[in-house]
């Protein structure tokens, strides 16, 4: 392992860390993938793809691997908000299992000469003459570039003094997949049923189960007895039809959500998607950041070292990232008000042109980032 010197290798192989993979072989440049998990893997947040995330997709010539796969095209977004329900337009946007979805990256990583090795627990290591160590229960492997994507528990908490920053009082999110539910969940929507303690998004898979996915208070999640239990009452109290059983199926929770890593690149090493922080996704919003800081890292890769990339990189997230999970955690906050939630839901329902550029905004692609010095 140490006779090889890799140009780069990527820890975490979720969409964000097989695209960046990908697109960094497609360079020239001898990569290394890396992941705790066998594939394909069951992993319910994540399915729903929207502009953004197939703009990004289809910039890199991967435009048809959604479809290729059988991903259901969405064309409308449903909100309930205490029995009232309306529903926007979506401009572009699909669902696909995440066990198709990753395994597809992956696939179309190797085809551009990516190796890749699952199984295989890995983190940061130290910096040497030349290259950055990374560590796995198999060995070291040396690279001139890191790139840490590996989510929510990223690894970089506990390297160079950084630290992950949660939020008060942020949300936990949860998810399951059900193969038996109401008619009234139909292929090509999102459903939203939001409260004052969380919200339930469910959409329809490729394969015909739904995808639950929600985020919750953690003191709702107690006072009500679980997360099936939180889910239904959330459900019912939007307006949503609930569904049998849901509290006995196999829940999934994840650390709180809204949180921000205070480093998000050092000296060899950068960190793209969720490892960077997170913000709770509404429509897909999560994918898209992550594709785009993958795609986006990759002028940084190659080439001679320098410090001012670690700069660099953390301009270019702000610019391209950071501002658009502004607009989620302003509609979170309004979602958590009983009256901003009804003025929100009267907007959708009687002035939805004055929606539109928000959702539009949400989706639009974003140009390619652009390097100085």
């Amino acid at each position: 392992m140490l006779s090889t010197l890799w140009d780069a290798i990527v820890i975490g192989a979720g969409p964000a860390g097989s695209l960046a993979a990908r697109e960094l072989a497609g360079q020239g440049l001898q990569v290394l993938l890396l992941d705790r998990a066998e594939f394909p893997r069951r992993k319910v947040c994540g399915c729903c793809l929207n502009g953004l995330a197939l703009g990004t997709l289809n910039s890199v010539g991967l435009g048809q691997l959604v479809h290729d796969a059988g991903g259901v095209p969405l064309q409308q977004f449903r909100l309930a908000v205490q029995g009232r329900q309306s529903a926007l337009p979506l401009p572009l946007g699909a669902a696909l299992s995440r066990e198709k979805f990753d395994l597809r990256l992956i696939e179309a990583a190797q085809q551009k000469g990516v190796a890749f090795v699952p199984k295989t627990k890995a983190q940061l290591g130290q910096l040497g003459e030349g290259f950055r160590e990374v560590q796995t229960e198999a060995g070291i492997y040396r690279t001139k570039t890191v790139i840490v994507a590996d989510g929510l528990n990223s690894q970089i908490a506990n390297q160079e003094d950084n630290r992950t920053i949660i939020q008060a009082k942020s949300r936990i999110g949860a998810g399951t997949l059900i193969k038996n539910y109401p008619r009234f969940y139909e292929k090509g929507t999102i459903y939203m049923a939001t409260g004052r303690q969380g919200y339930v998004g469910l959409v329809c898979l490729e394969d015909g189960r739904l995808d639950v996915a929600a985020a919750f208070d953690p003191v709702y999640i107690k006072q009500v007895g679980g997360l099936g239990v939180a889910a239904q009452q959330i459900l019912a109290r939007a307006g949503f039809p609930t569904i049998n059983h849901l509290e006995d199926q196999n829940w999934k929770g994840t650390p709180p959500l809204t949180r921000s890593a205070s480093k998000i690149a050092g000296e060899r090493w950068f960190a793209i998607g969720d490892a960077t922080g997170y913000v709770e996704p509404f429509t897909g919003e999560g994918m898209a950041w992550a594709l785009a800081s993958a795609v986006a890292v990759v002028p940084l890769v190659g080439g001679e070292w320098h410090s001012e990339k670690i700069e660099q990189w953390q301009r270019i997230h702000r610019q391209r990232i950071r501002s658009r999970q502004g607009i989620c955690r302003l509609i979170s906050w309004m979602l958590k008000s009983q009256g901003l939630s009804r003025l929100g839901m009267s907007l959708v329902t009687y002035a939805p042109k004055l929606i539109h550029p928000l959702v539009s905004r949400l989706n639009r692609p974003n140009p390619l980032p652009t390097l100085q010095g």
